[in-house]
């Protein structure tokens, strides 16, 4: 079992079958180095104090919750009072309805959770309803409440356990129209397309989480790593060896960089002169082997 403690405690249940589960957090917290704020002539970390307008500082055993409902105007509500509010959800996961695994758009996605049973004997139950989501290709939907809210959850098998993603609800979603109303729904010129999609093709490959770094958290790391080695001090960096992060090029003629990184699988640089994207109906001729040449197209870029 894991060291990590269980963020909730309840039954996953399909019809009549019910699994005691435990739900724990999928993502690292501690993976990404955080900061505080700190005054800088004392070097001491700042600290905020809860206060009312007039009234000043306040003790934590005169705050309750309070929902405003009109500016300036709320209703008081005691932590007595929410916990009162019984929903079966608060220790039940029922799956209610299932869905085909491509239905939902990942719009709607939002955290993820490892789920695994309480102990061996709930094992056997667990493990139809994960065969059994693997054999018909789809996601369970159902509800659970944890930390003061109600979630939409999917459940999916993952390894030889279950993964749980919360989702989110329909209206806490933005219409995209706001955002690509302005965006021309022309088709791409059919040579253009072919190339990108040979392209697309080229660079195809099983997808590997570890093939991707976190180039700014290195950065970061390796920042505070000789911050502290000028002070005196050892900090592991936890550096990954990352490969450097290809630099972006200043794209003026589209038909010709799509070939060049079809040909040459994007290392090389685009020496293109400018041309309108629209009117690119062949590649223009490279210069990149000419002595100077780079540099006096990127002149005429810029």
């Amino acid at each position: 079992m894991p060291a990590s403690r269980p963020i909730w405690k309840g039954q996953l249940r399909l019809s009549l079958v019910a699994i005691p589960v435990e739900l724990f957090s999928a993502a690292k917290t501690s993976a990404k180095p955080s900061f505080r704020q700190i005054h800088e002539p004392t070097g001491k970390p700042i600290h905020y104090e809860k206060v009312v307008a007039g009234v000043g500082p306040v003790d934590k055993d005169e705050i309750i919750k309070g929902f405003e409902y009109e500016k300036g105007d709320y209703v008081l509500l005691t932590d007595d009072e929410i916990d009162a509010v019984k929903l079966e959800t608060r220790k039940t996961l029922e799956l209610t309805q299932f869905v085909g695994a491509c239905e939902i758009d990942p719009i709607y996605y939002d955290k993820s959770y490892f789920v695994v049973p309480t102990d061996e004997l709930a094992e056997d139950a667990f493990r139809v309803i994960r065969d059994a989501l693997r054999k018909t290709q789809k996601v369970g939907l159902g509800q659970l409440s944890m930390r003061g809210k109600e979630y939409l959850a999917a459940i999916k098998p993952s390894g030889t356990g279950l993964m749980l993603e919360t989702l989110h609800y329909e209206d806490e979603i933005r219409k995209s129209d706001p955002f690509f109303s302005q965006i021309s729904g022309k088709k791409a010129e059919a040579e253009l397309l072919d190339v990108a999609t040979a392209l697309i093709e080229k660079k195809t490959a099983p997808f590997d989480a570890a093939a991707f770094k976190d180039h700014y958290g290195t950065a970061l790391r390796e920042l505070i790593g000789r911050k502290m080695k000028a002070k005196g001090r050892k900090i592991s960096t936890d550096k990954d060896d990352a490969p450097a992060r290809p630099s972006g090029e200043n794209v003026v003629d589209l038909m010709a960089a799509l070939k060049e990184s079809l040909e040459g699988g994007g290392k090389a640089k685009s020496t293109a002169r400018r041309k309108p994207a629209s009117s690119a109906k062949a590649p223009a001729k490279s210069t990149a082997s000419k002595s100077g040449s780079g540099t006096s197209s990127r002149k005429k870029a810029s």
